[in-house]
């Protein structure tokens, strides 16, 4: 089985899409107030971001979370993001 990334993930949290930054990492400094008055706007949020080469970071209104691997998501047991549909 191949493995993918899924590139259209939505919170059923914050109801919000899940953005994703590709080759950043996010700030461990990054709180939810910041990512509810900032994202999904790439220009307000950088101020949050790391570039990272090979990273990902992934946010939403309520979550942010940065991986350099694949993962399933029954393992971010912390995040109530689902695949939206493709």
């Amino acid at each position: 089985m191949k493995s993918f990334a899924c590139d259209n993930l939505r919170c059923t949290n914050c109801d919000f899409r899940v953005s994703i930054f590709r080759d950043f990492a996010w700030d461990l400094s990054t709180s939810t107030l910041f990512l509810r008055n900032n994202m999904p706007n790439f220009d307000k949020v950088r101020a949050k971001l790391k570039v990272k080469k090979g990273w990902c970071a992934y946010g939403c209104q309520c979550h942010a979370m940065s991986v350099n691997v694949f993962m399933e998501m029954k393992r971010a047991s912390h995040v109530k993001w689902v695949c939206a549909g493709h």
